[in-house]
């Protein structure tokens, strides 16, 4: 939750850095992080394995912090389950004393995604009409946007999501959040914004939370910068073949 701010353990600096491997040649234009410690020190530990991260700025976000569980926050997760099944209830839905319900945390995912939005549509116009744009079209765009987990997805996905190496975008953005916040964006990108998703998920997988450190990619086209419709195809969800 967010009451108890512990660091990493060592388990969590090791999949941090092996998550720092796996994105080494992702070259990020953003970094937005929970500003929780956990998720601050995985942050850093993955842009300190990029070779094209040395001047990005983290930038931290109250947004994006875990879920708040109240009376329940650093208490075994079996204390969770036994105080919903007090109340009549099942885990996740259940909302403890002083924590955050489901429909809370989705607004708080919802603003920041739309935070994104607003961000990305303000980058393309501020690049619009210049002869050579940095970052955009110098240099190969296969050098810029390397996607490690590719031959993770079905060749019929990755041309769905546009999301070949020689795909130029005018963000490519790294966020660092939370296992059971993550749940519910995206959730909130699948049945209110219709995000498709890969041929091969499966429902549990979609409703799971994600291992540490587990990545997931969304390419996102907002067709003449029109915000409210914007076009969500998810690459891969909760890919953990780094660790």
């Amino acid at each position: 939750g967010q009451g108890v701010d512990e660091p990493l353990s060592a388990t969590g600096f090791r999949q941090a850095d092996a998550a720092g491997l796996f994105l080494s040649n992702v070259k990020f234009t953003h970094v937005f992080s929970s500003d929780l410690l956990r998720a601050k020190q995985t942050a850093a530990a993955i842009l300190g394995k990029n070779r094209f991260g040395k001047d990005l700025e983290i930038k931290y976000d109250a947004r994006l912090r875990e879920r708040k569980y109240g009376v329940a926050e650093g208490r075994p997760l079996a204390d969770l389950k036994a105080m919903a099944k007090d109340a009549g209830e099942q885990c996740p839905s259940f909302t403890p004393s002083g924590g955050e319900t489901l429909d809370e945390v989705r607004e708080r995912a919802r603003d920041f995604f739309e935070f994104l939005c607003q961000l990305a549509v303000e980058l393309e116009q501020k690049e619009h009409g210049k002869p050579s744009a940095p970052g955009r079209s110098s240099g190969t765009s296969g050098e810029q946007f390397v996607f490690p987990w590719t031959s993770h997805c079905s060749e019929a996905e990755l041309s769905s999501a546009g999301s070949g190496s020689s795909m130029v975008l005018d963000a490519n953005i790294l966020v660092v959040s939370h296992g059971a916040y993550m749940r519910n964006w995206i959730g909130y990108m699948v049945s209110d914004l219709n995000c498709t998703l890969p041929a091969n998920l499966t429902k549990s997988q979609l409703s799971s939370v994600s291992p540490n450190t587990g990545v997931s990619n969304f390419i996102i086209k907002l067709e003449n910068g029109n915000l409210l419709k914007p076009n969500i195809a998810c690459v891969c969800l909760n890919q953990d073949s780094h660790l």
